[in-house]
């Protein structure tokens, strides 16, 4: 799409889109059922238009900051800033033989971000009243519980969540089966009955492993297994979903790029609830989109990781469960943004008081995370 061919509708146009990338350590070493990792990038979009500035993010590798810069920067500048479906047509019809799935989707995830939070405010509108809000604020769920933590940080990270407001906490299986039970059980102590347990294998179990872990699990009072199985494995979701014991969901759909992926799940019938994430599902208009589908097979919607991201475009699902308050990004973006947001009572409560996300990047505190 060349500039002579783009469309003014009513608003300013895009002035400049620029990307830039942060690698930032982690507190201590993490790893789940299937990965280990000491370091999360931070991709961070920034877009200017009639003297404002948007910005968005996605996690994920420097390669999504040099998509952007090379190519998706030039598809949007020009465009109408208020036109963000336009926009975001622009970039899909760009990455055309590069491949949907991926960092492609990533990078269009992190200027889409930017671009709501722009045409927000453009609009001097929180971007919750902009999407359409449903509910004043979105219950949390702490998520961490490594498997690389001994006992006792387990323990002590979720019982700090419990005691804090949030009732819901999450922890990784899968990447040592036979210590998975025990754990899980260890777990259950530090928290005690009255809250809500959750476990996540990423994948990490065969279908026969997850059979069975979904009986002991269950046994300890477990409610949510994310991805007991691979989330490509549609079948075997299926059937660890119909055979599970009652009271415990079935839940997988973070690695959902576009909408086909969200629909194939939910007509294989493999989950009780979808998740998705707006740094990945092609930005908030993804997540929208992943929240009608769920709407339409009524069935829930969480969001995963990013939360502040999430907060505002989960006030505005209709269908939404929860959002995920995943410990590595509550400190990044606690560290790199004004506006992150602590949960009261076990909720987020978007800022309405604040244009667009309600966040301002901190560059002088960035800086050194520069890649």
């Amino acid at each position: 799409m060349d500039r002579s061919s783009r469309i003014n509708f009513n608003g300013p146009p895009i002035s400049g889109v620029r990307s830039s990338a942060y690698c930032i350590p982690t507190a201590t070493p993490e790893a789940d059922g299937t990965l280990a990792w000491t370091s999360t990038t931070l991709v961070l979009v920034e877009a200017d238009a009639d003297g404002k500035t948007g910005i968005g993010f996605s996690y994920a590798d420097t390669a999504t900051a040099k998509l952007i810069n090379d190519s998706l920067a030039e598809a949007v500048a020009g465009c109408d800033a208020l036109a963000v479906g336009y926009c975001r047509q622009a970039m899909i019809a760009r990455i055309r033989n590069l491949g949907r799935p991926g960092i492609c989707s990533m990078a269009i995830s992190a200027v889409d971000n930017a671009l709501w939070d722009l045409k927000a405010k453009l609009l001097d509108l929180p971007l919750v009243s902009l999407l359409g809000q449903v509910r004043t604020r979105v219950p949390v769920y702490g998520s961490g519980g490594f498997t690389c933590y001994s006992v006792e940080a387990l323990q002590e990270q979720l019982a700090d969540w419990t005691g804090s407001g949030i009732t819901r906490v999450k922890m990784k299986v899968g990447s040592e089966p036979g210590h998975d039970v025990s754990r899980v059980a260890a777990a259950r102590d530090a928290i005690g009955l009255n809250n809500e347990l959750f476990v996540d294998a990423n994948g990490a179990y065969s279908r026969k492993q997850a059979l069975a872990m979904a009986q002991a699990f269950a046994d300890a009072g477990v409610s949510w297994f994310e991805e007991p199985v691979s989330s490509d494995d549609l079948e075997g979701l299926r059937l660890i979903r119909d055979s599970a014991p009652p009271g415990i969901d079935i839940s997988a759909g973070e690695y959902g790029y576009d909408s086909f992926y969200f629909r194939r799940m939910l007509q294989a019938g493999a989950v009780d609830v979808l998740q998705a994430d707006a740094t990945r599902c092609a930005g908030i208009t993804g997540f929208m989109q992943a929240a009608v589908l769920c709407q339409a097979f009524n069935l829930p919607l969480s969001s995963h990781c990013a939360p502040s991201i999430h907060v505002h475009p989960c006030c505005a699902a209709q269908p939404l469960r929860h959002l995920e308050y995943f410990y590595d990004h509550v400190r990044i973006e606690k560290m790199l943004f004004d506006g992150a947001l602590e949960p009261v009572n076990g909720e987020l409560i978007p800022d309405l008081s604040r244009p667009g996300l309600g966040l301002e990047f901190k560059h002088a505190d960035a800086v050194r995370y520069a890649v």
